[in-house]
């Protein structure tokens, strides 16, 4: 047997041969992961094509193990036509995004030793790498900058996650959450913050810290708390499940103080511990010192505020140990929560998330009607009941506020039909709204808009908002992975935060938000995967200026985005105006103009390419990054179409321009365009030729009695052909297996067809000839 000469081996043949066995001489193999994978690899957005880069995907050759819930060291191998350092800085990469302290690099020569907690770095012959209990040893002495662990943390790092086959393992960022925050409470810290962007699993994160402090012993009594209680009973039934046997929701009407003590897990909204009259219900079931730990979710909304009800919740139970978590940290209107809880013990932001992969990316598509920027009533001109109107500019910030357009909402609509037409009519989709009123004005238009999908189904759109009982009861059907309906919640603030909406794939912003926290958790309503449903990125529409928030120094930032947005007309209801919301019988104190005064129009669309931090880098039209591609790839006409007739399957040019990120089905789809051959498309876009429809193309050929050289069967299978060409298209006709299908199947086997053309190459060459005949003309 030859063995390879070490410079001539693969990576994989270094750490078969030198790098595991130095490793396992030391570490028992069930303490060690192979090729781990920290992050999925970032979703791209470009042109109109959707993939994942999973060159992207972050994987670790080896991870070791103090436990199964601490990684301890990281080791990235190397073939040895590199130095033996030459994987460090990669394994220190993955090293700092992990928590991990021992970095190591090695090319099956020897190891190189970067130590986290000192910075100092050596090299480390291959029968040398250190045991666990060195390494261990090692983290034990030095954490804490140098003052060691305590017996608590100790105890808390020796308790393992939850884990059962219906819980996913933890991600890499939740880990160090975890691990992070119960090392703080062991520690004796008693005011943390956690940040995590919506969509990123806090409250699984809440659930993996107070199930090891449960079970470590370190804390005996625990009070979630949350403002919502769709909050609260989500956590209870999905990531608090393994807990149930031991969780009680508080009712301050029901609840006995003497028997409510026998619970664990205590869940509790703020607004029933302190009710509508200011009664501090909290006390009168609770001693001051009975919880030991607090977790406060999205603590974003006011719970640091001096004067705010929950403040009062948490001063009451000041000895417990508090944790708030948030996906947005700081405030402006009032006292920050950092000001209460200190700086974040760990913050894993939305662009995090999107880059590593776990969430979704976007695009925005700001729309802008001639009046945005203003409209002014003639002079007296009266609204719907007659009242004269106050003169002066009214726009975006007025709208829906101070008076209502009948026909700008009927034209919001408009837009939000057209582009679920052009894409998915069943895309679950919130528009925002200024008020509860503007939300059901919304419904009652997206309404008429759809009357074909509300006749299918009623709640195709429905309104959810705080004083609507019928939305309310709806809401769970809303979020849920496999209910259809509702398609389309209009909404005021109920949806802006908390509800888990995981597969919202449009936003509609047509309301007016200056609050970073608050534009921040409405976008965090997209921001789920769920790629085995289809939801891999989602869209934003606003028609409000909102999204002027992206370029504050206070967002950290979308991912890179390469689409356009194509409205077609509406292809439902009548052909004439669709009937706009109906006014109140009653005057109101807003004017009401109706659509005979103030006809409104979109005057444009743009749609926006942002780099990882938030900065725009253009505006682009897809046509225009099409013709751009395509230009880049055949510098004429001429070019284009040698290159098309010399290819000889005609798909191979498609796939071509997916790997430029243009999806040539989907974009004749968006242009209304698809009895046009993908040949007659790209010269149009290219090189403004008038198309001619595939039905047209086969016509020419007919006109040219092409296929009149050929007699009887042989005759038949053409003429087939090309009838399968006119209806799907040319990459139908080229592909042999064609053969197997109707109508040829009825001619004769495959074998048997091919015969009639002097076998495989001569049936080949008579394909080849129609398709030549079918591109003749230009």
């Amino acid at each position: 047997m030859t063995i390879l000469a070490k410079k001539e081996m693969s990576e994989e043949d270094i750490k078969l041969q030198f790098i595991t066995p130095a490793i396992l001489d030391k570490w028992d193999k069930n303490r060690i992961t192979m090729e781990t994978k920290i992050t999925d690899g970032k979703i791209c957005l470009n042109g109109n094509f959707v993939h994942r880069d999973k060159k992207s995907a972050k994987y670790a050759d080896y991870v070791l193990y103090w436990n199964s819930g601490f990684p301890i060291a990281i080791v990235e191998a190397k073939d040895n036509n590199h130095g033996v350092s030459f994987g460090l800085q990669q394994a220190i990469t993955y090293a700092k995004m992990m928590d991990v302290p021992f970095a190591y690099s090695s090319n099956g020569d020897a190891f190189y030793e970067h130590d986290l907690l000192t910075g100092k770095e050596r090299e480390i012959p291959l029968s040398d790498f250190p045991t666990p209990d060195e390494l261990i040893e090692r983290y034990t002495s030095n954490a804490n900058k140098g003052n060691g662990l305590s017996a608590d943390e100790l105890t808390v790092i020796d308790q393992p996650y939850y884990s059962s086959q219906n819980t996913y393992e933890p991600r890499y960022y939740q880990r160090v959450a975890v691990n992070r925050t119960v090392d703080a409470v062991a520690r004796g810290e008693n005011r943390l913050l956690l940040v995590m962007a919506t969509g990123t699993g806090k409250t699984y994160t809440a659930f993996q810290i107070v199930y090891r402090l449960l079970k470590s012993g370190m804390k005996r009594k625990i009070l979630y708390l949350a403002d919502r209680n769709i909050l609260v009973d989500q956590s209870i039934q999905q990531d608090f499940s393994p807990l149930k046997s031991v969780i009680h929701k508080i009712n301050v009407a029901k609840d006995d103080r003497l028997t409510i003590t026998s619970y664990q897990v205590y869940f509790s909204l703020y607004q029933q511990l302190i009710g509508d009259d200011d009664q501090e219900h909290y006390a009168d079931l609770f001693d001051k010192d009975f919880f030991d730990l607090i977790i406060i979710d999205e603590c974003h909304r006011g719970s640091a505020k001096e004067d705010s009800k929950w403040r009062r919740i948490l001063e009451y139970f000041s000895s417990a140990t508090q944790i708030g978590m948030t996906a947005t940290p700081k405030e402006t209107t009032y006292i920050s929560n950092i000001d209460y809880f200190g700086e974040p013990i760990y913050t894993y932001s939305l662009k995090n998330g999107i880059e590593d992969g776990f969430l979704a990316p976007f695009k925005v598509i700001s729309i802008t009607t001639d009046i945005s920027d203003g409209w002014r009533p003639l002079k007296g001109q009266r609204d719907f009941y007659g009242n004269e109107i106050e003169d002066r500019i009214y726009n975006n910030t007025d709208y829906d506020y101070n008076i209502i357009i009948a026909d700008r909402i009927n034209q919001v609509a408009r837009e939000i039909t057209n582009y679920l037409i052009s894409t998915d009519r069943m895309q679950k989709t919130i528009v925002f709204c200024a008020t509860e009123d503007a939300a059901e004005r919304m419904r009652v238009a997206l309404t008429n808009l759809n009357s074909d999908m509300c006749a299918k189904n009623p709640d195709y759109v429905v309104r959810i908002t705080g004083s609507d009982d019928y939305g309310k009861s709806k809401l769970k059907y809303f979020i849920s992975v496999k209910e259809k309906y509702p398609v389309i919640a209009t909404t005021s603030k109920l949806l802006s935060t908390g509800a888990d909406c995981k597969m919202t794939k449009l936003i509609v912003l047509d309301e007016n938000i200056g609050s970073m926290t608050e534009f921040k958790q409405i976008i965090g309503r997209g921001t789920r995967l769920r790629e085995e449903y289809g939801k891999t990125h989602f869209v934003v529409m606003d028609f409000r200026g909102v999204t002027r928030l992206f370029y504050d120094e206070g967002w950290d930032g979308p991912v890179e985005i390469d689409q356009n947005y194509h409205s077609p007309e509406p292809k439902i209801g009548t052909d004439g105006p669709v009937d706009p919301p109906l006014p109140s019988p009653e005057p109101q104190p807003k004017p009401y103009v109706d659509v005979d005064g103030c006809t409104v129009r979109i005057i444009n669309k743009v749609v926006s390419v942002y780099d990882a931090d938030g900065k725009l880098l253009r505006h682009e039209n897809i046509i225009d990054y099409t013709k751009t591609n395509i230009l880049g790839e055949f510098a004429n006409l001429e070019h284009f179409i040698r290159s098309w007739n010399s290819e000889e399957k005609k798909r191979t040019i498609s796939e071509l321009f997916k790997e430029h990120g243009i999806d040539i089905q989907a974009l004749k789809e968006s242009q209304g365009m698809c009895d046009i051959d993908d040949f007659d498309f790209i010269i149009h876009i290219a090189f403004d030729k008038k198309p001619l429809t595939r039905k047209e193309r086969a016509n020419d050929v007919k006109k040219r009695d092409f296929i009149s050289k050929y007699n009887g069967l042989a005759k038949e299978v053409l003429e087939a052909l090309l009838d399968m060409y006119s209806n799907e298209g040319i990459y139908q006709i080229e592909d042999t297996q064609v053969l197997k299908l109707d109508p040829f199947i009825r001619m004769g086997k495959p074998a048997a067809i091919v015969k009639l053309f002097g076998g495989k190459e001569g049936y080949k060459k008579a394909v080849k000839e129609l398709e030549e005949e079918i591109y003749k003309v230009v």
